[in-house]
């Protein structure tokens, strides 16, 4: 059994660099589950750095998507569950 690395829970960021020709769009995809499989508030900004690090690609998509994510301030929700089927009124 292998630990778990917290900045790619999933390992979805480092099997995304050995898709052969992955494109920008599914790498945004990846990268949109990535950012929710890291507990909920956790602030991105520092996986990001050590992604970046780690995977030294500088003309794949993922790399470029990364970097714009390191301009993004936003952290991201979960959205559906409960709350998403409740009436704001009821």
């Amino acid at each position: 059994m292998t630990d778990r690395d917290p900045s790619d829970p999933k390992r979805l960021i480092a099997e995304s660099y050995l898709i052969e020709g992955i494109t920008a769009s599914e790498c945004r995809s990846i990268f949109l589950d990535w950012a929710l499989s890291l507990p909920m508030g956790e602030n991105t900004h520092p996986h990001l750095q050590i992604l970046l690090e780690r995977h030294r690609h500088p003309d794949h998509p993922m790399t470029e998507v990364i970097r714009q994510g390191l301009n993004v301030t936003v952290k991201p929700r979960r959205r559906g569950g409960w709350r998403s089927r409740t009436r704001p009124d009821a």
